[in-house]
């Protein structure tokens, strides 16, 4: 007499042999993943090691995500990349993806936990121009509204955009605001083309614009920049507040949070930071 297959040992195998099938791409895309953070084409040795797994096991990944051009090999060098579908995914990702809803529903999150100021930036036609404003908790005396644009020598905004686009965009705007000033000397003004530029290479090496009481007498700012997938500057994410309750300082609590946000949002847009 045959025996009857027991009903939760039948039940189950399909769901052992999918669970079986999910690690299996699990541990194959791990050599997608390596290739997407590597900055070439990888020798399959390399790129096996990377992914930690032995060659041969790699290669039977390989062959078969050639086969449906997630990956490439050069016939030549026999280096392994990423292939044709690779990007179309990669660009059909980034079409969907909506940088300014991203960053204002985050930025409600940020607000309410350094509970301060914050807003968005972008270029428009007249400079850097605020389009996204929510204020912190407490009073700030600040008159700021929606459409205002930012001046370039003086608002933490302003330098941003000036140290992360082309000259061609900026120089017009700077030049005419170091011709107003000529003559002042108000602290943490620039006067000179020469002073300014050393204001930008320091918002470059800190990867973010900061002011402390130059655009307004005890407002300090931060400004940090989300980019795209070419590295181009999209937005730039600012925050500020009295210098009574504003942390400026580099490494502080404000600057990491604004920061790990602004960092984020690029990562969502296919930036990879080198």
């Amino acid at each position: 007499m045959n025996s009857v297959p027991n009903a939760e040992s039948a039940d189950l195998e399909p769901e052992e042999k999918l669970r079986s099938g999910i690690q299996s791409i699990e541990v194959g895309f791990k050599l997608i993943e390596v290739l997407t953070h590597a900055t070439q084409a990888l020798m399959l040795r390399d790129l096996a090691q990377l992914a930690g797994m032995s060659p041969a096991k790699a290669h039977r990944y390989l062959v078969s995500f050639q086969r449906l051009g997630l990956v490439i090999q050069d016939p030549i060098s026999g280096r392994y990349d990423l292939g044709p579908f690779s990007l179309r995914m990669g660009l059909a990702c980034l079409s969907r993806v909506d940088a300014f809803k991203q960053a204002r529903i985050a930025l409600t999150d940020l607000r309410d936990t350094i509970d301060q100021t914050v807003g968005i930036a972008v270029w428009g036609n007249h400079g850097p121009t605020v389009v996204h404003w929510m204020e912190a908790s407490h009073t700030l005396r600040v008159s700021l509204r929606l459409g205002d644009v930012m001046p370039m020598l003086t608002s933490a905004t302003g330098r941003l955009f000036a140290a992360y686009l082309p000259p061609r965009h900026t120089a017009p705007l700077i030049e005419a605001e170091l011709a107003e000033v000529q003559g002042t000397r108000l602290q943490g003004m620039p006067t000179t083309r020469q002073a300014y530029d050393a204001l930008l290479d320091d918002v470059r090496a800190h990867g973010a614009a900061r002011v402390e009481g130059t655009l307004l007498p005890s407002i300090h700012a931060f400004c940090m920049p989300v980019l795209d997938a070419t590295g181009q500057l999209v937005m730039g994410l600012l925050a500020l507040g009295s210098e009574a309750r504003f942390d400026s300082r580099w490494g502080g609590p404000i600057d990491t949070a604004l920061r790990t946000l602004s960092q984020r949002l690029s990562a969502d847009m296919g930036y990879i930071e080198g």
